[in-house]
Order: C-alpha cells, then sequence, then structure tokens
C-alpha cells in the first residue's frame, strides 16, 4: 500500500504564493470581459448642444403681425380777407374738424372771405400716444397776432381751430403760409415725433381807405403829381386865359 505525502512545512509559503496569483489572474481576465455598461437613449451627454428646432410634426408659420390703425380722415377749412384796407385789422381762421364725408369743398367765398378746404388723413394713435395740433402763419410785412407757433390738443373725433388778427400797414400785396404739424408723444417712453400735415397759400391785398387797390392807387398817385406839377407852373393861369381868350373871340 502506497502512503499519501503532504508538502512539508518549508514549501506551504509557496503553495499559499502561488494560489493568490492564480485567483489574481482569474479576477482580470474576468473583468476584461465584462461588458460595457450600456447607455439609454434618453440620457443627454454633458456638454452636447440641445437642438431647439420644432420637431417635423409641428406646423411652422409666420408670426403673428399687427394690424395698422385706420387713419382718421379730417377736413381742413382755411378762411381769409382777400382785401383789407391799410390800418384796419381781419382774422384769418384755420380749422381742423372730421370729414364725415369725404369731399373736398372748393375754393369759394363766403362773406366777401375767401373759403379753401382739403381733406388729410390723421394717424389713430390716440391709444398709445398724444396727439398735438401745431400751427404758424408765416407772412412778410403783416402784423400777426400771435406771431409764434401755436399748438393744441387733439382727441379723437373732437375739432380744433386757429384764429389769427393780420394788420397791413401800408398798401400792397402780401403773400404767406400757414403750416400745420402734427405731433406725437408716447405715453409710455416720452419718445416725441413730428409731421408736416399741410402748407396753405395766403394773398391779402391791402388797400387804401378809398378802397382803391394799390396798382390803381400808384397810377393815381402819378396822374396827381403830374397834374400838380402843371397846376403850379408860373405861366399856367396865362396860357389858360390865353387859349379861353381866343374861344370867346372865335364865337363871338
Amino acid at each position: 500500500m502506497r502512503q499519501t505525502r503532504y508538502p512539508t512545512p518549508r514549501y506551504l509559503p509557496l503553495l499559499a504564493a502561488a494560489t493568490i496569483l492564480l485567483l489574481v489572474a482569474l479576477a482580470c481576465g474576468a473583468g476584461s470581459n465584462a461588458p460595457a455598461p450600456s447607455v439609454s437613449a434618453t440620457e443627454i451627454v454633458p456638454n452636447e448642444p440641445v437642438s431647439t428646432s420644432p420637431s417635423p410634426s409641428e406646423p411652422v408659420g409666420p408670426a403673428p403681425t399687427a394690424q395698422p390703425a385706420i387713419p382718421e380722415r379730417r377736413f381742413l377749412t382755411l378762411e381769409f380777407p382777400p382785401q383789407i384796407r391799410a390800418g384796419d385789422s381781419d382774422r384769418v381762421r384755420l380749422t381742423l374738424e372730421v370729414d364725415e364725408q369725404g369731399n373736398i369743398t372748393p375754393t369759394a367765398v363766403v362773406g366777401g372771405n375767401i373759403v379753401t378746404g382739403e381733406v388729410i388723413e390723421i394717424p389713430n394713435l390716440y391709444e398709445t400716444h398724444r396727439v398735438i395740433v401745431e400751427a404758424k402763419f408765416d407772412i412778410a410785412g403783416l402784423e400777426v397776432s400771435p406771431p409764434e407757433l401755436i399748438s393744441q390738443g387733439l382727441e379723437l373725433g373732437q375739432a380744433v381751430t386757429f384764429i389769427w388778427s393780420v394788420r397791413p400797414r401800408e398798401v400792397g400785396v402780401y403773400r404767406g403760409t400757414i403750416w400745420l404739424y402734427l405731433r406725437f408723444v408716447d405715453k409710455v417712453s416720452g419718445e416725441e415725433s413730428r409731421k408736416t400735415v399741410a402748407a396753405q397759400d395766403v394773398d391779402i391785398e391791402a388797400v387804401n381807405l378809398l378802397g382803391l387797390s394799390a396798382s390803381l392807387a400808384r397810377t393815381l398817385g402819378v396822374g396827381g403829381s403830374v397834374i400838380g406839377t402843371i397846376i403850379g407852373f408860373p405861366f399856367f393861369e396865362d396860357i389858360v386865359k390865353f387859349i379861353f381868350g381866343r374861344r370867346k373871340r372865335r364865337n363871338s
């Protein structure tokens, strides 16, 4: 019968070391063959840009735009005297009112004054802006009151009227222009904008106290000067006597 031999105590440390090395090798091999962890399709990799474009299934259309406000139609009327006696005063009137029919009034004469009219359109910005109407009468050689730019607030459907007093000092023809502006002041930001609405021409003739025009007054003045010169001639009386004396002798 064969007797089994066991390792002697001096080989036990070597046997333990070999066993440990074998276990480590097996552990490393198992780790290298393990499958890589899978990444879920719903995960987002950090620092990777995310697309914000709409998906193909979402309808894409143009952005809605604000509808422009319908402009307010106004009727602008100008009334002025075509003639004023020098030294006298008269009035010029400009009215901006709501035009209900949209008709333009032709030039007419009312009570000796010329009246003209036209239709203008004003941007309907009353809800978001303060609307101010400004007017100025520019005419050289004529006294105008008030001479500066005048203004009034304008409300929806409200009429405004500007009146100037004019006075010519000398006989002549005066030509000027009445300017009309719109000023819009934003109710929130306070920003202002200005727009020229109309420029109305005004022709006023100043006549003398007898109601004569400037050209006729100058003609009569020249004629009067000539007649005065002849009458003041030293021998004018003798010439007249001589002419009338000859007529009397012929008639006798």
